[in-house]
């Protein structure tokens, strides 16, 4: 007896290394990195999860059996078991069985199908063309030699080549891996869903189309990258639409526009008199998202001790309010976004890669404007009566004027056309926009009527009234008036000004506009929202 267990126990270390072998495989197979340098075992673990969330994703949306027929009875129970040990389904038949099953069979889930030696006189032909259903032509793989076709026929037919024995796990999973490509190929692909919000019909805006189609209806973690202005909340909120937590709230947050210090409780809540001015419990963010989606906007920008809190919520649902000690369970999905490179960022030891692998569950990444410029009509179009119901007029553009626009850079992409369209509304509300109509620096291409832009005859010189030389100190009173001045409201006033200014002048992008006023993000975002103003 006691060697029977040892055996029994050494057989179940060998299916258990045998398992982990596989998993390393599978991944191999879908290009995915499994290992980086300096993996701390805990962001290992957090890594694997999110790569093995992303892998039970991938196989969902697939064909998930196998179809083996072979009168070979050792050959097709050794198939099926290895099929069976990867977590695929099996239809295992012989020949005569499967001649009496065919025209009932359901062939709607099967990835291959595996075709051994036959008793019978049948016709390859015929039999191959049994598994080409309205045009899926599901991949075929030979166990034997079949005389009727050569290699050089096996494409036509979408044979994919031979697998003999004795199988390895590392084959058999290439010739899914191959099955599976080719199936992509050939299926039609399911109907994308009719984002409200989503606007645009070019390459780059399909392909995130599709992959918003497939992840919305699951619970899983998304990433969203690109460059500031592209358009990430939208997708955000179209994922929320779209899911089966739509009914409950949607809660965003914009780390980087939240002090440091203030961002705890914003996201935790706090309880009353937990630090100097809490003369009352507040929910935070986590809490109010309970049964729905929140959306961590600029995640990049959040410091590091905040991650680290972060991190542990997203792993344990619960957490406690700052000042309270009572658990608080929460059930909410979280999508982040940034437009930051968060990789490069851990590399400098500026964002946590624990975090990183938890809300990478599912990555999108944002193309620029510039790369699909043929949406800009769509754009244009949905802003414009986006612009309408606030109360703003509307514009027309001429071809020439669009065609400008193609060749403009979009620094600040979808926002900083939305402002511009915004200015030409206040500018020329129900006009029609020419290059000249357009700012100087959206104008890429000739004005081809300049005769429609000549100026008036200009008034005789001696007419012309030239101010003096203003003095370093123009725009300031030599002394001030007698009933005095509200030095607080003037003050505002410049800032506000030289605010608008920045903002104009680097087309909306915040984070540039900070830049060139010498402040920080949080700084100008808390005095835009002071000031009311909104880019």
């Amino acid at each position: 007896m006691p060697g029977k267990l040892v055996a029994a126990i050494k057989d179940i270390r060998q299916m258990q290394l045998e398992m982990l072998q596989l998993k390393f495989v599978v991944w191999q197979v879908l290009d995915i990195k499994l290992f980086a340098n300096n993996l701390t075992p805990f962001s290992l673990r957090s890594k694997v999860e999110s790569r093995l969330s992303f892998l039970d994703y991938f196989v969902s949306t697939l064909p998930s059996e196998l179809l083996i027929i072979d009168d070979d009875p050792a050959r097709l129970v050794n198939l099926a078991s290895c099929v069976k040990f990867i977590g695929i389904q099996v239809q295992a038949y012989d020949f005569v069985t499967w001649l009496q099953k065919a025209k009932g069979a359901d062939l709607s889930r099967v990835a291959l199908v595996c075709l051994g030696e036959s008793n019978l006189p049948l016709a390859l032909s015929k039999l191959l063309a049994q598994f080409n259903l309205d045009g899926r032509d599901i991949p075929k793989l030979l166990l034997v030699d079949w005389p009727e076709l050569n290699s050089a026929q096996y494409a036509s037919s979408h044979v994919l080549g031979q697998l003999s024995e004795p199988f390895q796990m590392a084959d058999l999973l290439d010739r899914l891996h191959q099955s599976q490509r080719l199936l992509s190929e050939l299926v039609t692909k399911p109907v994308m869903a009719d984002f409200d919000g989503f606007v645009g019909r070019s390459a780059p805006i399909e392909q995130i189309r599709q992959l918003m189609t497939q992840v919305a209806p699951r619970d899983i973690s998304v990433m969203i990258t690109g460059e500031s202005g592209t358009g990430k909340e939208v997708v955000a909120r179209c994922l929320h639409n779209s899911s089966p937590r739509a009914p409950g709230p949607f809660v965003p947050v914009n780390c980087g526009a939240i002090p440091p210090d203030l961002l705890e409780s914003e996201l935790f809540g706090h309880e009353k008199g937990a630090f100097t001015g809490a003369i009352a419990s507040r929910a935070g963010r986590f809490e109010m998202a309970n049964g729905g989606t929140l959306f961590l906007d600029e995640i990049g920008d959040m410091p590091l001790p905040m991650q680290v809190k972060l991190l542990r919520v997203i792993q344990e649902r619960q957490f406690e309010r700052v000042g309270g000690n009572r658990t608080i369970d929460v059930d909410v999905r979280i999508i982040a976004a940034t437009h930051k490179d968060l990789e490069q960022m851990i590399e400098v030891g500026q964002f946590r890669e624990d975090l990183y692998y938890r809300l990478n569950g599912f990555p999108i990444e944002m193309p620029a404007l510039r790369e699909r410029v043929e949406d800009l009509p769509l754009l244009i179009k949905a802003l414009l009566d986006q612009q309408k119901q606030n109360g703003l007029d509307s514009v027309q553009f001429l071809p020439v004027a669009m065609e400008s626009l193609r060749r403009h850079p979009w620094g600040g992409n979808v926002r900083e056309l939305a402002n511009l369209l915004e200015r030409l509304a206040i500018i020329y509300p129900n006009g029609v926009i020419g290059v000249s109509e357009l700012p100087e620096k959206f104008r890429h291409v000739e004005e081809p009527h300049p005769e429609r832009y000549i100026e008036t005859a200009a008034p005789p010189e001696s007419d012309i009234v030239v101010p003096d030389e203003p003095s370093p100190g123009a725009g300031v009173a030599d002394s001030l008036p007698d009933e005095g001045v509200d030095l607080k409201a003037h003050l505002e006033s410049i800032e506000r000004g030289l605010i608008e200014q920045a903002l104009d002048s680097e087309s909306g992008v915040v984070a540039r506009a900070a830049e060139k006023l010498k402040i920080r993000r949080t700084t100008l975002v808390e005095k835009m929202r002071k000031y009311g103003i909104s880019r």
